[in-house]
């Protein structure tokens, strides 16, 4: 579960994170991206199939971009797609978590 979220800081199971993240059902990984504020394709290969639902949190004032073209490749995936300032997709993702939804979460946490 992500416990807290400020500009800048998440922690997750009670270990802080100072970059941009993936989060999995069983790790956390840092997450660099092509382009840091536009999320491509390319940025998504490594989520897994089987995943329901994909949350992401596009930053604290929302400046991260989430492409069209971006969404639509993971809903022809099945993967349902949520984005949200960061603040509070996290979150979501806690909620979607807590229902037992097959859930990753890709975490922009500046701008």
């Amino acid at each position: 579960m992500i416990e807290s979220y400020e500009f800048g800081h998440i922690v997750i199971n009670g270990q802080e994170y100072n970059h941009d993240i993936i989060v999995y059902k069983d790790k956390v990984t840092e997450w660099w991206r092509e382009n840091g504020h536009n999320v491509s394709i390319d940025d998504l290969k490594d989520v897994p199939a089987g995943i329901e639902t994909f949350v992401m949190g596009n930053g604290f004032s929302g400046v991260c971009v989430f492409p069209v073209e971006t969404k639509r490749y993971l809903e022809a995936k099945g993967i349902k797609v949520i984005v949200e300032i960061t603040g509070k997709a996290y979150k979501t993702y806690n909620k979607l978590v807590e229902e037992g939804a097959n859930v990753c979460g890709g975490f922009h946490l500046t701008c």
